[in-house]
């Protein structure tokens, strides 16, 4: 649940391909290029670039390779054909996030104009077009990419790679409708890490003709762009405990903190001192001194949730706010082990203490290890300066099989997926099994209980990680 210290400035270039006959299609602010142009002009972009015809898919690569080499910051890159909630544009293009990223839709099936892809823990893991294949697609591509200034060198030598195959036919037939498209492909195959943004029920579509584009324009106006960056701004792939107990009221009070002009970084504080004060009761060690404390780490948790839901509200989160609240959440929950431990009169509760402490390290750690192998191997992989895997091939990959592939077909079933998600006992879950066993319980009690459910979760993790690293 990322938070920020400061808000970051992330004016994004942005090049706006106006390269096909339906971005001269009439709206009612003009043409759909006029349209686009105007919408960027209400967001933090530090320059439009319009690339008009002149030569083909090769030429409009090329303009791009040419514009990703000399910026200094972030480049998006989208067609002017497209009809999209200004909200939507934003999900990327206000976002502070320095890394890659691409607007994709969870819900609609894939056509020529919405190529598949496939996600996997917010990153674009297989990107599609009319010739690349994705096996197991879970969303569709709505048109609108973003190279982070560390993947612009990636980006560029991307397109003059598509440009130099589509100039000599090997792309086969494809027209500049696609750029954008196998752009995404490329970028994907080197191994650049592409943030998934979904758009969730905001709508944005490339359009062909006339009737598409009036009637994409007039679905815009059945959404309520306001009350969608306030669900937005709920993570839709929390844990169960999170979503059903927290999220479902701590939306109501992301606008009175907006209004009372709450930093997210005041949140974490406050939520650190309710964490505090939880471990005090816990360690008076009486049924009262417990129920006490379980309410108030209860209302930590609340606290650290808020925290994220209004930096992503309000698009104040940083890399140094989300290390920062992640390392709040380790010191509140060992602070609680702490106080737990002084209030139990039982022999050998340290050692239980200290041994789900240590429990809890050893996953984190191999959660931060694996995240930073594949950070790594990404980087490494863009510095050779050709994609990982070759444009023309027509498949990214085969289905995954033994462990891997069970959990990717629990995704599909939404009592397996919310299982799947508390097995591996993330914070919302830790938290209630702390609060209730020892309200309920006690001390040795909960710890019991984290080193047995927390053993299980390791293992799974484990596994799952063993089992993607040889994948």
């Amino acid at each position: 649940m990322p938070d920020s210290l400061t808000r970051e400035t992330t004016a994004t270039s942005v090049v706006v391909l106006a390269t096909t006959p339906a971005c001269k299609l009439s709206s009612s602010d003009g043409t759909l290029l006029d349209r686009v142009t105007d919408q960027l002009a209400t967001l933090p972009v530090r320059e439009i670039q319009v690339v008009t015809p002149g030569g083909g898919l090769g030429a409009d690569l090329r303009g791009v390779a040419r514009i990703a080499r000399i910026s200094t910051g972030a480049v998006a890159v989208l067609p002017a054909d497209l009809v999209a909630h200004t909200e939507a544009l934003a999900l990327l293009l206000d976002h502070p996030a320095r890394g890659s990223g691409a607007l994709v839709s969870y819900e609609a099936a894939a056509t020529p104009m919405r190529p598949p892809v496939r996600v996997e823990g917010g990153k674009i893991v297989a990107a599609g077009s009319s010739f690349h294949v994705v096996p197991e697609a879970n969303a569709t591509f709505r048109g609108v990419l973003k190279a982070g200034e560390a993947d612009l060198g990636a980006l560029a030598d991307i397109a003059e790679e598509l440009a130099e195959l589509a100039d000599t036919g090997k792309l086969g037939p494809v027209t500049p409708v696609e750029a954008v498209d196998l752009l995404l492909v490329g970028l994907v195959r080197s191994g650049v890490p592409v943030r998934a943004a979904g758009i969730g029920p905001l709508h944005a579509d490339r359009v062909t003709g006339q009737i598409a584009a009036d009637t994409a324009v007039a679905r815009l106006a059945e959404v309520d762009e306001a009350k969608v960056r306030l669900d937005l701004s709920i993570k839709a792939d929390d844990g169960f405990f999170a979503t059903f107990f927290v999220s479902t009221w701590t939306r109501h009070l992301l606008k009175p903190a907006v209004r009372l002009k709450l930093a997210p970084n005041t949140v974490t504080g406050a939520s650190i001192g309710l964490a505090a004060l939880a471990a005090l009761w816990f360690s008076e060690g009486s049924q009262g001194g417990r129920l006490a404390g379980a309410l108030l780490f209860y209302l930590s948790f609340v606290l650290d949730c808020l925290d994220g839901q209004l930096a992503r509200y309000t698009r104040t989160f940083s890399p140094l706010g989300a290390w920062a609240d992640g390392m709040a959440d380790r010191l509140k929950e060992y602070a609680v082990y702490v106080g737990l431990a002084l209030g139990f009169a039982g022999a050998g509760i340290w050692r239980l203490a200290v041994a789900a402490m240590i429990l809890q390290v050893v996953r984190h750690a191999i959660d931060q290890s694996y995240a930073g192998a594949r950070t790594d191997a990404a980087r490494v992989g863009a510095q050779w300066g050709r994609p990982a895997r070759s444009l023309l091939e027509s498949a990214d990959g085969s289905r995954a099989r033994g462990v891997l592939g069970l959990a990717q077909r629990l995704e599909g079933d939404a009592i397996a997926r919310w299982i799947k998600k508390s097995v591996v006992l993330p914070i919302g879950e830790r938290t209630a099994l702390i609060a209730v066993t020892a309200a309920v319980w006690n001390a040795r009690v909960t710890f019991l209980s984290l080193l047995c459910w927390g053993g299980v979760a390791a293992l799974y993790q484990l596994a799952g990680r063993i089992a993607r690293s040889a994948r």
